[in-house]
């Protein structure tokens, strides 16, 4: 599909079909020409809400505001309702509010994430018939258009919409053939493809790290582990950021074996590693000024003989030692050793972990929001602000002395779980904190990404499935700090 903004009218475009966003269901809007017909066919304008008008060549769609985000779910709304015709070439004009970039990357972004579909495995493929978008560069509000800027946003939207669903698609491929090897290779390749420093660890190079937690969860898998280090290094980069996935391609739990309907979807519990490789896809086709590394933690946790057990006591690779009382709190373990080796490998001017890691924090927040935590206030608000603006919810948990507590142990450095059941989500990023440096402290953010990762409903512009969820609102805080729109740490 190929998007692009022209100066041109809309009435100038020729199309087989025009989409028109109906706003506050406000039907007297000059550009709504079919009132009584939309009126007769019982169509008000609600969010989402379609009326396809063949004889009229027109597609309405309701928003319930300029909101970027309201505007972005209706396109993607408008794309599916349109996946069963003959429709190719199709034009628009633009919704926006205060800002040209926000809400014009929004309406591609809609167009693109709406149009994705999983359909690897299937015999029946879904469709996608159009072929073309032309945005006339003629706005709703009568507000005039900066044409570069806008073939800019539009050109960055392109880039950062197929960046999520190229996440997406890795997430919700099934675990026999995405497996630790799998999912470096294609490390590998993105690296090879855009110009990326690739470097992948096997079991022996872990042993060399001496990250003996990470390789306790990996024992019993009959597929090998990986550690993956991609890096983009951009000339006069103005910050080192070091991002860290957590990548269980599969997680049955292991001895503590998970009940069988909560195994169904854990194939998705390697989206925080998907969530870093998509940002580093993006972030080197936008050529940020920043210099990131994805770090990623890919393996399985299974059963078998070589199981490592509840009672087990592990050594990460900073030397503190961790209680084994529960084998299916294992992505914190992964983690652990990952985040000392960003720190000791980086030194890092900001530290990101994101993880599917806890139903807690679903609990907590819903399926559709990402839990922050961190000790700097001023960074979780600056994060929290640039996920509002790519349109991805996120909650802020809190952290306190009483449920750190929680993780104390009698015989060794920390326990992997907390002694309460309540809280989890907290008490899962307080045991990450355990690996996290005193210099570091301040910089770092935890993203507990478990609610929005995978849904298995379609929501919004999100398929059933994988969303991509960190993608998008990480890229747009680089974008932020490069701006120096936030204030955060120094």
């Amino acid at each position: 599909m190929k998007i692009e903004i022209v100066p041109q009218l809309r009435s100038e475009i020729n199309a087989d079909l025009e989409i028109i966003c109906v706003v506050k269901k406000d039907l007297d809007h000059p550009w709504i020409e079919d009132k009584e017909t939309l009126q007769l066919l019982g169509f008000e304008g609600s969010q989402d809400q379609t009326c396809l008008l063949a004889q009229s060549k027109r597609i309405y769609v309701g928003a319930d505001s300029i909101d970027h985000d309201d505007i972005r779910s209706a396109y993607a709304a408008t794309i599916k309702a349109l996946r069963n015709t003959k429709v190719e070439n199709v034009k628009t004009a633009l919704y926006l509010g205060g800002n040209l970039t926000q809400n014009l990357q929004a309406m591609v972004e809609g167009i693109i994430l709406g149009d994705y579909e999983f359909d690897t495995y299937k015999t029946e493929k879904a469709k996608h018939p159009i072929k073309n978008i032309t945005i006339a560069a003629e706005d709703f509000n009568g507000k005039e258009i900066d044409i570069e800027q806008a073939k800019k946003a539009v050109e960055d939207a392109i880039t950062v919409a197929k960046a999520t669903n190229f996440t997406r698609e890795i997430i919700n491929t099934p675990p026999d053939d995405m497996t630790p090897v799998k999912l470096a290779e294609i490390a590998t390749t993105l690296a090879e493809t855009n110009g990326l420093e690739c470097t992948v660890l096997d079991e022996k190079g872990l042993e060399e790290e001496k990250m003996g937690a990470f390789l306790a969860v990996s024992r019993a898998s009959a597929h090998p582990p990986r550690l993956i280090h991609l890096t983009y290094k951009p000339k006069d980069a103005k910050y080192k950021i070091a991002l860290v996935g957590k990548g269980l391609t599969y997680d049955s739990g292991g001895l503590s074996l998970k009940p069988s309907d909560y195994m169904v979807t854990m194939k998705s519990d390697k989206s925080g590693a998907c969530a870093v490789l998509g940002i580093m896809k993006a972030v080197s086709e936008l050529g940020l000024p920043v210099e990131v590394h994805g770090i990623i933690g890919a393996t399985e946790n299974m059963i078998g003989g070589n199981a490592y057990k509840p009672d087990d006591i592990l050594k990460a690779k900073n030397g503190k030692t961790i209680e084994i009382r529960n084998t299916d709190a294992e992505g914190r373990l992964v983690l652990a050793d990952c985040l000392c080796y960003a720190q000791e490998k980086v030194t890092p001017d900001y530290l990101f972990d994101f993880a599917t890691l806890t139903g807690a924090c679903v609990v907590a927040l819903g399926e559709y929001t990402t839990g922050i935590m961190g000790h700097d206030s001023r960074l979780k608000h600056s994060f929290s602000r640039a996920a509002a603006k790519a349109g991805e919810l996120t909650g802020t948990l809190p952290f306190n002395r009483y449920l750190k507590k929680l993780l104390k142990s009698s015989v060794a450095d920390v326990c992997n779980i907390s002694s309460s059941r309540y809280g989890g989500a907290i008490t899962a990023a307080l045991f990450l904190d355990h690996f996290i440096e005193e210099e570091y402290k301040d910089k770092w953010l935890h993203l507990d990404i478990a609610g929005p990762a995978f849904v298995e409903k379609e929501w919004g512009y999100n398929p059933a499935g994988a969303s991509g969820a960190g993608v998008r609102m990480t890229i747009k805080w680089f974008e932020q700090i490069i701006k120096e729109e936030c204030t955060v740490v120094s």
